[in-house]
């Protein structure tokens, strides 16, 4: 018997497949569907905050990443996060099924997934599914509303040092080329002031100021910014914002138009845990026809957000990934998440602060900190610290070696475990010891 499946078998198939990853037959429901039903039933009630202790539920998430049992310890997830299992499995079933005849599957099923996904990520964030597009990251996103603004030579924009480095290059190239001048202000990290950092803005501000670029969570070092009240000061004075979300979208627990911006970026392969190569962009529904888009469309001043997909053949697996990502956050939920990783920041933070020779670049109050913080150890560049933990306890992290900050980002997620941050601290304490050995004629003994 031929064990090759028949055209007709393989259609039904596709057709099934086609449903999506909002469909009853989603991989999502078929493996974690019973799962995620019955520790709602055991755990409703229950606050987030105190959630976020339970370690009975949390190792059930955990067991949804494949990250969680990998040899080498991901604590860099504010660059870029794993996706768990089933979005990895969307990603490989539908790349499956496209190459069994690309432009047939992509274009004529596939690309039917395209607008219940608009509307899925408009729920989870707040908006209306026409202000939502969907393309590859938040450089892309953001880069578009950058380049798309009509901005005359002397109009000023403001943003900081610490807005993260493809969006300063975008305005430094416009600066540039078209002689608009772009202002940026420096900031003393961690600042438990939300006034101190609006007043800043405020201060800068001048009869030419057009645009204030805002990042909501710093990258370097996790800093929330306060930008609903950043954004309420500019407004008033006639400003508009635009709000780099990157590392906020599927982390903190807030809705797109409560901060109050203009335009919203975002990647959602960050702390959603959607496929690598993912983001979105929103723009106030009345000002999408002013925005030009990066890439060329047939109707470039249309008040349709679909002109900023005109990107030609995308990938269609990546979206139904997607999908999937937000099915397994929506099971958690978003404030459960946002607690969790919190909780998980601050674990490995608060002990590390008892460590001699080691200094926190991060506050460990709530409105100030979520996931990011950054460590230094007394003695070691961050080149060398990263270098260590990465050869000696196969611990990734990242380098920050930036103007005034000298240490490593630390970013945990979800599936991280206590212990896996107890190992970290364990190497911090080693490489703190062996330095301060060092620095005082030991020579590392």
């Amino acid at each position: 018997m031929s064990l090759k499946p028949s055209r007709r078998s393989f259609l039904r198939r596709a057709t099934i497949l086609a449903g999506g990853a909002f469909s009853a037959q989603s991989i999502f429901n078929q493996t974690y569907g019973s799962v995620f039903d019955d520790l709602a039933a055991k755990y409703s009630g229950i606050a987030p905050a105190d959630l976020a202790y339970d370690e009975d539920y949390w190792s059930v998430i955990q067991q949804g990443y494949t990250a969680s049992s990998a040899p080498v310890l991901n604590l860099n997830n504010g660059g870029v996060s794993p996706s768990p299992l089933v979005v990895q499995q969307a990603v490989e079933r539908y790349g499956q099924l496209s190459n069994q005849g690309p432009s047939y599957y992509m274009w004529k099923i596939l690309d039917q997934g395209r607008e219940p996904l608009r509307e899925k990520l408009a729920l989870l964030g707040g908006a209306d599914p026409e202000e939502i597009a969907i393309n590859r990251n938040a450089t892309e996103a953001l880069n578009s509303i950058i380049f798309g603004l009509d901005l005359n030579r002397g109009d000023e924009v403001i943003g900081c040092y610490f807005d993260y480095g493809n969006m300063m290059h975008a305005w430094h190239q416009r600066a540039k080329r078209e002689g608009i001048v772009y202002k940026q202000l420096s900031f003393d990290f961690p600042i438990e002031d939300d006034d101190m950092i609006v007043q800043a803005y405020r201060e800068a501000i001048t009869e030419k100021t057009k645009i204030i670029h805002v990042t909501h969570v710093i990258n370097w070092i996790g800093q929330i910014m306060p930008v609903k009240k950043i954004c309420q000061m500019a407004h008033e004075r006639g400003i508009e914002v635009i709000v780099d979300g990157a590392h906020s979208f599927g982390l903190l627990d807030f809705k797109i138009p409560e901060l109050e911006g203009d335009y919203f970026g975002t990647s959602l392969h960050k702390y959603l845990s959607a496929p690598i190569g993912s983001g979105m962009l929103w723009i106030k529904k009345e000002k999408i026809s002013k925005v030009w888009p990066l890439l060329s469309n047939g109707d470039p001043q249309s008040g349709n957000i679909r002109k900023f997909e005109s990107i030609g053949t995308r990938s269609f697996p990546i979206e139904q990934g997607i999908g999937e990502a937000l099915n397994f956050h929506n099971a958690i939920g978003a404030k459960r998440k946002e607690e969790r990783v919190r909780y998980l920041k601050n674990y490995w933070a608060e002990k590390a602060l008892e460590i001699p020779g080691v200094k926190l670049h991060a506050s460990l109050k709530a409105p100030y900190s979520c996931a990011i913080a950054g460590v230094s150890v007394a003695g070691m560049s961050p080149k060398e610290l990263e270098n260590s933990l990465m050869s000696r306890f196969q611990i990734h992290t990242v380098a920050i070696p930036y103007r005034n900050l000298d240490c490593v980002r630390v970013s945990p997620h979800i599936y991280t475990s206590l212990s896996d941050l107890d190992r970290f601290v364990k190497a911090l304490s080693i490489l703190a010891a062996e330095n301060a050995n060092f620095d005082m004629g030991g020579k590392g003994a």
